[in-house]
């Protein structure tokens, strides 16, 4: 007896149709192929005519030549502002990126402009062949050297863009400025003979103030207290505790001296002074120690280096006491004060 559709399981009748449908979807997936192969040869077929897709365009655009120098010109304005900026401003950031980006946006435009509009457009076809041979080179060169066909003004185009690349290389080198103190202040100071020792409150040091085992920060009266040689240590030792060169015999009136509070290793501020308390720390003598890198100067020595990688003494400045009791500056520091790089001379 046949089974008859209508007698069939619906389970049956399920899985009849999904073998339509793949079987269906099978035979679209080859159709497919079969026509993605085809196009290829089709293509080939068509490359056998003549068309040759290269051309070559001359623009000869005055008014796209005056825009892309104009462009040069507001960008190395904009790279000279940076400039500007950064020696006055210093600390204006905003000002500073709101500079150098306009500086790099209009190159950019420029760059743009002179591609688009100004230099020959060409379109070319050629086959790939083996790099580096004279002939090919000579042809680059011969290229690079029509690429300023049509142009008119190459005097003012080539002027813009060296005062823009020149520009722009500033700006880029300013920065390194920061890197280190200015120059001029190795061999500068607010010290001068006569000017009195205060604290950070403005109270002037008296040789009375100074007392032995500990020490002290001095400014200069009306100095700037910013400046890189401003600081200087103040202590008194007992004489017994006193060998400085014989040229600095005075340099120490009561005991008292002065030395820089600026480390000659790498320009930290000196904060940390060691004393003998007792007979268990006796033998050590006095010293300052630069909490960076641990460099120890004797005062007591002339600011002689006994540890650390620091490459010379601590400089040493001369005081006075006036007819009030008051400290002063007797003159100049023995060398100059701050990192110990090339340019640091002895005076």
């Amino acid at each position: 007896m046949n089974d008859t559709p209508e007698d069939r399981p619906p389970s049956s009748r399920l899985a009849r149709a999904l073998g339509l449908i793949a079987a269906a979807r099978i035979g679209w997936r080859g159709a497919r192929r079969k026509a993605t192969a085809a196009k290829p040869s089709s293509a080939a077929a068509g490359d056998t005519g003549s068309h040759d897709p290269s051309e070559r365009t001359v623009p000869a655009n005055r008014r796209a030549e005056n825009l892309v120098a104009i462009l040069l010109v507001l960008g190395a304005g904009c790279a000279f502002a940076f400039i500007a900026f950064y020696i006055i401003l210093q600390t204006n950031t905003q000002l500073l990126g709101l500079a150098m980006g306009c500086a790099l946006a209009l190159l950019a435009a420029a760059a743009i402009v002179a591609g688009k509009m100004v230099v020959p457009q060409e379109t070319s076809v050629e086959p790939r062949d083996q790099l580096l041979k004279e002939e090919a080179v000579e042809e680059v060169v011969e290229i690079v050297e029509s690429g300023g066909e049509g142009i008119s003004r190459r005097i003012l185009l080539t002027g813009a863009g060296g005062l823009a690349g020149a520009a722009v290389l500033g700006a880029a080198a300013a920065p390194l400025a920061s890197l280190g103190p200015p120059a001029g202040s190795l061999h500068q100071s607010p010290w001068r003979r006569g000017i009195r020792l205060i604290d950070d409150q403005g109270h002037l040091y008296a040789a009375a103030d100074i007392q032995i085992g500990s020490f002290y920060t001095a400014l200069p009266q009306g100095g700037n207290p910013d400046s890189l040689g401003a600081g200087v240590l103040v202590i008194r030792l007992p004489q017994s505790m006193i060998h400085l060169p014989a040229a600095r015999q005075s340099w120490a009136p009561q005991g008292i001296m002065a030395y820089s509070k600026i480390c000659p290793h790498a320009g930290c501020a000196i904060n940390l002074y060691r004393y003998p308390l007792d007979e268990s720390t006796a033998p050590f003598t006095p010293a300052f120690t630069c909490p960076c890198h641990y460099s120890t100067f004797t005062p007591g020595n002339g600011g002689k280096l006994i540890f650390g990688p620091a490459g010379r003494e601590l400089p040493q400045m001369p005081i006075m006491i006036d007819s009030d009791g008051n400290l002063r500056c007797d003159g100049p520091f023995d060398e100059d004060i701050g990192p110990s790089w090339w340019g640091v001379r002895r005076t």
